[in-house]
């Protein structure tokens, strides 16, 4: 399996209400609907990342690990996540939505609050000022309009030669109310060119988060809503904490072509054969595992059977913990997290870039044998140090 992360260069949020506020540098974006007296308005959020990351990872590790498998190079998954600061008057069901965004944008230096605010990056009215929203809007794009029929809030996809553009999560009030959105169809057309405005060399021009129309428009009606107020504040690119937002990459690269015995004890021990215990936060380590029952079967021999390695059973998948939080990084997922074996022994990769430095993780292992399924907490950890 390979999960990679990408955290994003630059995140935004446009403001109905205040039209000319730039917010490239505040902690927090937001996704909300509100009124005010009788008037109604909406907070939508900008995001990108950047566009050459990502095809080297599609182009290197994405489809070296798939030819290896005779998959091709798109046989994977995207998901746009990013992680609840604060909710409030959040109804028991809603819908967060998510589009590729057809103008480049700027991303400033403000922040939500500056006196005097700033304005030299992208807005409710504006791109990179002082141009605007591409006005009137190209084909497969839908926006927001003002009273004089210009375009404001963002302009976006919604679809390009027959594939849906549309990307959305439901959330219920026993949620998360973290967002992790599949973009998958967007990340793969910015990868081919087949969307987004050139006009600076780049067609990938980010996503832009939003409610879905009924949260934000009154029935029937081109009015923001009046009867309505929720809010969702999620941590930026420029947070302090450990929550960024990521553009997370997913593909199967697990390879099984093994002749060591399959453990049958439904409660092995297993350990990390391989941990240095600090690595930097880039590139790629792969870990190994020692398997063995733990109650070895008594024979007569001249070893220890507490030397022979055992693989687990192709129903077992790893996942991360921070040590700290307790909160799981990376979760077990029968698709993406599969353990791979050889010759040698079980292993996974990690990519470290995707996992925030100067934190301490802990390896657990799910496998199902016997019917049993266990999850092995052991003392299998390891730190991320920044790098310079």
């Amino acid at each position: 399996m390979a999960i990679y992360r990408i955290f994003p260069d630059k995140t935004a949020t446009l403001y109905s209400r205040y039209p000319l506020f730039s917010t490239g540098l505040d902690e927090i974006m937001e996704v909300d609907s509100y009124f005010v007296g009788d008037i109604g308005y909406v907070a939508r959020t900008v995001i990108a990342f950047n566009t050459q990351e990502q095809k080297d990872l599609i182009n290197n590790e994405i489809s070296s690990s798939l030819a290896t498998k005779g998959l091709n190079l798109l046989n994977f998954s995207s998901s746009l996540r990013a992680y609840l600061a604060e909710g409030k008057e959040v109804p028991i069901e809603y819908k967060v939505e998510a589009y590729p965004l057809f103008d480049s944008w700027a991303r400033g230096t403000g922040k939500f609050g500056d006196v005097p605010y700033a304005t030299d990056g992208v807005t409710w009215t504006l791109t990179n000022p002082p141009t605007s929203w591409t006005n009137p809007p190209a084909a497969n794009t839908t926006a927001s309009y003002s009273g004089s029929g210009a375009v404001e809030g963002g302009l976006w996809y919604t679809g390009s030669n027959g594939i849906s553009l549309y990307h959305s999560q439901t959330h219920t009030v026993n949620s998360t109310h973290d967002l992790d959105i599949d973009v998958t169809n967007s990340v793969k057309l910015h990868y081919s060119h087949s969307i987004g405005q050139t006009q600076y060399g780049l067609s990938n021009n980010g996503f832009i988060l939003k409610l879905t129309g009924s949260l934000e428009f009154e029935s029937g009606s081109s009015l923001f809503q009046t009867s309505r107020n929720m809010f969702l504040k999620y941590f930026s690119a420029t947070t302090h904490t450990i929550y960024p937002p990521a553009l997370e990459f997913k593909w199967d690269d697990t390879i099984r072509s093994t002749t060591l015995t399959q453990v049958t004890d439904d409660n092995p021990v297993i350990t990390l054969s391989n941990n240095k215990g600090n690595y930097t936060d880039e590139g790629k380590q792969r870990f190994r595992l020692s398997v063995r029952p733990k109650y070895p079967t008594r024979t007569f021999a001249t070893s220890s059977s507490y030397l022979t390695n055992y693989v687990l059973p192709a129903t077992s998948y790893w996942g991360l913990r921070d040590e700290n939080t307790e909160e799981m990084v990376i979760d077990f997922d029968t698709t993406f997290t599969k353990i791979s074996a050889d010759n040698t022994g079980n292993y996974f990769d990690v990519y470290m870039s995707g996992i925030q430095p100067e934190r301490h993780y802990r390896v657990l292992i799910k496998t199902e044998i016997g019917g049993t399924t266990t999850i092995n907490d052991g003392s299998n950890t390891f730190k991320v140090v920044r790098n310079g």
